[in-house]
């Protein structure tokens, strides 16, 4: 709007606004009134909406995990005892094999002529010992007659002894050859699951060789999981066997597996290591579990997870509502009108999503879960509940 100058009007008028001074100053106030119009004021922003969800009061199990690796119950180590030329490989990797099935065949050629051999040099002292036999016998008879000297009978009974020896050095090279043809035909000493082979067709397998070590057979029915136990835990653990109760061979050991899923067959304890790790300060616990169907295999990562008590009346709040700064842990509340007060809080264990709150909160308070970077202590929010708040485990 373009400004109006009273002094302009005041020469243009003359002095009638002098010889009528009301009418100059309504005159003035109206000129003031209309050039100085107020700029309207926006309206105030509405208040940020917020994800709050209500402290929880609950009966909750309070659980423990160990970190640890699945073994097999028995691995067995499939060597090649004799040295020779693997021809044959009879089992499927990474299938069942059973006890007694045949897994590989070296060159038997070599192993089936020394058994020949053995077999022909036993025959051969066999009739040295029967000559032997039919000279002492003969000298023997004649002894009495004087026909024949003591000496005569001395060396008669010495050769046929030297002959029966060499019999049984015969035999045994005999029965020595027919082990060894019989190593030419490996098989699998338990029922389990055979791993990937370690030697390949034409391959020079045996004892000290690149090959010695053919495949492992596990057996995986139950499967073993070793978990470190520490000192305290170790002791906890064992005085509770002592006094009896659920931990004597009762306590519900869970396996959690690398996709987060819980395995569907509780475990049971099996056996303690015979000592500390002095390094660590841990001792290895096994824990046996059930493996139908073989989908646990040795080498997998594994989380055993127990109940190890009971936490009566815990309040719970989700972990995304627990922020931490300064070393200190702190939420949001929003108060019955619908304010914001930041306030610091003392948790304990974690449940799966949630935080235990020892001190700091009251059942039923509201903490803001999503949108807390959107308010400031004081300040008025809109909240609506948390999706996810219902999501809280239920005791065993």
């Amino acid at each position: 709007m373009k400004p109006i100058h009273l002094l302009g009007l005041l020469t243009r008028y003359g002095t009638w606004p002098v010889r009528h001074p009301a009418a100059c100053a309504g005159l003035v106030l109206a000129l003031l009134g209309s050039g100085c119009e107020r700029a309207k004021e926006p309206p105030p922003p509405p208040p940020p909406v917020v994800e709050v969800a209500e402290v929880l009061q609950k009966d909750v199990p309070i659980r423990q995990e160990w970190v640890g690796t699945l073994d097999g119950m028995v691995n067995a180590q499939i060597l090649a005892q004799v040295t020779g030329y693997l021809i044959r490989q009879n089992y499927q990797e990474g299938q069942a094999v059973k006890k007694g099935q045949l897994l590989y065949e070296i060159d038997p050629r070599v192993f089936q002529a020394a058994l020949d051999g053995a077999q022909g040099t036993l025959a051969r002292q066999e009739a040295v010992l029967k000559t032997a036999r039919l000279d002492m016998d003969r000298v023997q008879r004649l002894l009495p007659e004087k026909a024949v000297s003591v000496r005569d009978r001395d060396n008669a009974v010495g050769r046929e002894a030297s002959a029966q020896a060499e019999v049984l050095a015969a035999k045994a090279a005999v029965q020595k050859a027919r082990l060894d043809l019989g190593f030419t035909r490996i098989i699998s000493p338990i029922d389990g699951v055979a791993g990937m082979s370690k030697a390949q067709i034409g391959n020079l397998v045996g004892p000290g060789s690149a090959n010695e070590v053919l495949t492992t057979v596990s057996q995986v029915d139950p499967i073993k999981a070793y978990i470190p136990l520490s000192e305290q835990q170790y002791l906890q653990f064992a005085r509770g066997k002592e006094n009896g109760g659920e931990r004597q061979g009762g306590l519900p050991l869970e396996l959690i597996l690398a996709d987060g899923s819980t395995y569907p067959h509780p475990g049971k304890f099996f056996f303690a290591d015979r000592q500390v790790d002095v390094k660590t300060g841990t001792i290895q616990m096994a824990i046996l579990f059930p493996n139908p169907g073989n989908l646990l295999r040795p080498g997998q990562y594994a989380r055993v997870r127990a109940v190890v008590k009971q936490k009566p009346g815990a309040l719970l709040v989700p972990q995304r509502a627990v922020a931490e700064m300064q070393g200190r842990r702190l939420v949001a509340v929003v108060k019955s009108d619908n304010t914001v007060e930041i306030r610091p809080v003392k948790v304990a264990e974690t449940i799966d999503a949630l935080w235990i709150i020892e001190e700091g909160l009251k059942p039923g308070e509201r903490v803001i879960v999503e949108g807390v970077q959107k308010v400031r202590p004081g300040s008025k929010v809109e909240p609506k509940p948390y999706a996810e708040a219902s999501a809280v485990p239920a005791g065993r």
